[in-house]
């Protein structure tokens, strides 16, 4: 495993790191916390360090799952959780100095941590973004010991450079892989200008990029990849990171022809092309199963992308996609 900085927070993380979204399958009644914990020890035993969660990642179960596991290891493990995703209604007016707080409470309490590594605003409303209260909270947080340091998660490369104009914030989670190229473009280097961390989520556009979906795939109601596509419940960006499901499936096929035969993970190969990016901390994909962790971790054995290979993949984004969600995210 290699490690990156994470930016300002001094922390030394695995570039392959954890997200914890689909951790356990289906979240609610169904999460499987027996599933979790070996999803969760297989990844500190192949040299994750990093684990990414959030408070409503199955109402609270998978922060209990993180941090029984991180307990009962000796390794040092980094835990960053994620909150404001409980408000109901999820608006700029609910954002509140003593509603944050009773989260961060509430997710200290679900894992059993002294203090939280890594706290983040969990893609809030852009006007959030605006208000020095907000991250002020953090500040004293901070002070009271019960979180080390303060980031954000965010839906568009606008609301990321807003974020880091706050001293206090240390890292920016953001979508980035194979089909949405333009955090790369003015975010990347304003961050590291600033030495914030960038934690790269959904590397593989829900799935798209393993290459493994076909026309006739489907998914559960409860999946968002069923219900999700149009943004009726979140940003749409999440979904297939907003590209259109044709259009995807058509330029991963163009990608597979880009680097097979030689290598057939292709999963392992969009991974690898996040890293390709100095400025990227770690990437999070996430794991329903232990197997997919070993999937994962792949990524950071394989060589570096050619130039020809890295032209490739853009040549690729602009023909599928440039025209159509470059603007929006």
């Amino acid at each position: 495993m290699n490690y990156r900085q994470l930016g300002k927070t001094g922390f030394q993380v695995s570039e392959i790191s954890l997200g914890t979204w689909q951790v356990g399958g289906k979240w609610g009644d169904d999460f499987s916390h027996e599933n979790a914990d070996r999803i969760l020890h297989t990844a500190i035993e192949n040299g994750i360090n990093f684990i990414d969660t959030a408070d409503v990642y199955g109402g609270g179960e998978s922060e209990k799952a993180v941090g029984r596991v991180v307990k009962a290891r000796s390794e040092r493990v980094y835990v960053a959780t994620k909150c404001g995703r409980q408000l109901n209604p999820h608006t700029n007016e609910a954002y509140q100095p003593k509603a944050l707080r009773g989260f961060v409470e509430a997710s200290l309490r679900n894992m059993g941590l002294e203090a939280i590594d890594l706290i983040q605003l969990h893609c809030p409303p852009t006007e959030v973004y605006y208000r020095p209260e907000i991250f002020g909270l953090f500040e004293r947080l901070q002070e009271e010991g019960k979180i080390l340091h303060l980031g954000v998660s965010v839906e568009k490369v606008e609301e990321a450079l807003k974020a880091i104009e706050f001293d206090n914030v240390t890292t920016v989670q953001i979508i980035f892989n194979m089909f949405r190229h333009r955090p790369s473009e003015l975010f990347f280097p304003r961050a590291q200008e600033k030495n914030v961390g960038i934690i790269v989520r959904v590397p593989l556009a829900s799935g798209l990029l393993t290459g493994k979906f076909s026309r006739s795939t489907t998914f559960g109601k409860e999946d968002h990849r069923h219900f999700n596509r149009e943004g009726a419940a979140f940003d749409k960006g999440e979904t297939f990171s907003g590209v259109d499901y044709e259009t995807g499936l058509q330029a991963t096929e163009e990608l597979q022809r880009l680097f097979f035969p030689g290598q057939e993970n292709l999963a392992a190969i969009a991974l690898r092309w996040t890293l390709m990016f100095d400025e990227v901390s770690c990437v999070i994909p996430g794991a329903s199963r232990q197997e997919q962790v070993a999937s994962n971790l792949s990524a950071a054995q394989l060589p570096a992308l050619s130039a020809e290979q890295m032209e490739g993949v853009k040549a690729v984004y602009e023909k599928y996609f440039k025209g159509t969600v470059h603007h929006w995210w």
